[in-house]
């Protein structure tokens, strides 16, 4: 019988029951010592054709561990064992597992995996205890087969790849509990909104129940309503990636009667539990009254605050009569930074760049301005732990009743 050299590596030639071997395949000395090694294993322990492979693979420099141990037994003459030591015949039924997480992968889009396992104590201690007996070195672990022999067949299957570092999806088998979990890679997201309606809130209120983690009363979203912008964004983005959550991180925000114009306010959105990766969607998505524009995935969600500037539009109601050329004081807005008081006793300073105004009334006017981002617009106006502020400088007490946000730029 000979056998192929594409089959495995080494090659081995037998003939009237003696073993020849190719020299430039293997160490004969090597294979040697193998084969006195597993006499004595063998004496001792049943071991599965897998098992007893992976034991001297690395030794011989062999790929396939199942087909290294059935020329090893065939060799020593022996027939195939129906029982295994260390495993207990758990190699020979990877496929009942591999079937159920087929049918878990059939749900999810993916192009890329990992597969882990989790095994009885009682194997790895009968593995390492063959190891040690018999001196093994740098033997890969049971687990490790595990992992390889199903990851390798999950990838014939699904023409997917594995992928250490960054899998789309992670399979673990409880092979203990017989539990099979699949936790796909979050879709990370990046994109702006554009809100064109007054009376909606930015943020929606989280699960009563859950707070935002997620349970039944939710159906595991977090929030139990889509009447705001995040909830408008949440659900679009639940249903059309099949995911479980959406956790969105803004920049910057804005009242429930502001209008959010222009380039729109950016933000970033992680998909939790997304049965669906290669999603395509138009330029601006429509969600009556909030339009999300140029939404595209990334890589990673910026860890460290976004810095921006913002360009709004405030409507003010003074207390008293403003004089018409008593706006001018305002430019002393743009001279020094805007300190903001904060109840911890820290201060924050932020830049003004550019200021206009224009007088409505008496007692009602507009400013128009460009500054950094994150300063609370009505405690600007009404002097509330800011300094400078527009109540000071004008000297009576002002209310911003209406801003809105006309530019929001990133920058660096």
């Amino acid at each position: 019988m000979r056998l192929d050299k594409n089959d495995i590596t080494p090659v081995f030639l037998i003939r009237n029951n003696t073993c020849h071997i190719y020299d430039n395949l293997v160490d004969k000395k090597k294979l040697a010592t193998v084969i006195e090694s597993t006499k004595g294993i063998l004496k001792e322990h049943p071991l599965c054709d897998h098992c007893l492979g992976r034991m001297f693979a690395e030794k011989l420099g062999v790929v396939s561990h199942k087909r290294l141990g059935n020329k090893i037994r065939s060799m020593l003459k022996q027939r195939p064992t129906k029982t295994c030591y260390i495993c207990k015949i758990m190699m020979s039924n990877l496929d009942l597992h591999l079937k159920k997480i087929l049918d878990m992968a059939k749900e999810y889009q993916f192009s890329t995996f990992l597969i882990g396992a989790i095994l009885q104590p009682s194997i790895h201690d009968r593995d390492d205890s063959i190891r040690s007996k018999f001196k093994l070195r740098g033997i890969p672990s049971i687990k490790s087969d595990v992992t390889r022999e199903m990851g390798k067949s999950f990838s014939r299957k699904t023409r997917s790849k594995v992928d250490y570092q960054n899998p789309d999806v992670v399979f673990t088998i409880d092979f203990k509990k017989e539990y099979y979990e699949i936790k796909p890679k979050a879709v990370l997201l990046q994109a702006r909104y554009t809100k064109n309606i007054r009376g909606l809130q930015q943020k929606q209120k989280p699960c009563d129940q859950c707070e935002g983690k997620g349970c039944f009363v939710c159906n595991f979203h977090g929030i139990r309503e889509f009447n705001s912008v995040e909830g408008k964004i949440a659900k679009f983005l639940i249903d059309k990636f099949g995911a479980q959550q959406a956790k969105i991180t803004w920049i910057g925000s804005e009242d429930e009667s502001s209008l959010v114009m222009g380039n729109g306010r950016p933000f970033f959105v992680k998909l939790v539990n997304p049965h669906k990766r290669n999603v395509s969607l138009p330029k601006k998505i429509n969600l009556d009254g909030v339009s999300i524009h140029r939404i595209h995935a990334i890589s990673k969600i910026p860890s460290d605050p976004v810095r921006f500037r913002t360009r709004v539009v405030m409507e003010i109601d003074a207390e008293n009569e403003i004089a018409s050329n008593a706006l001018e004081e305002l430019r002393r807005l743009e001279e020094q930074p805007v300190v903001l008081y904060e109840n911890s006793g820290r201060k924050h300073k932020k830049i003004i760049y550019d200021i206009k105004f224009k007088r409505e009334s008496e007692k009602s006017f507009r400013i128009m301005m460009e500054s950094d981002g994150g300063i609370p617009l009505k405690r600007l106006v009404a002097g509330q732990e800011v300094e400078p502020s527009v109540s000071s400088i004008l000297e009576t007490n002002c209310k911003c009743k209406l801003f809105d946000f006309h530019k929001i730029i990133i920058t660096k």
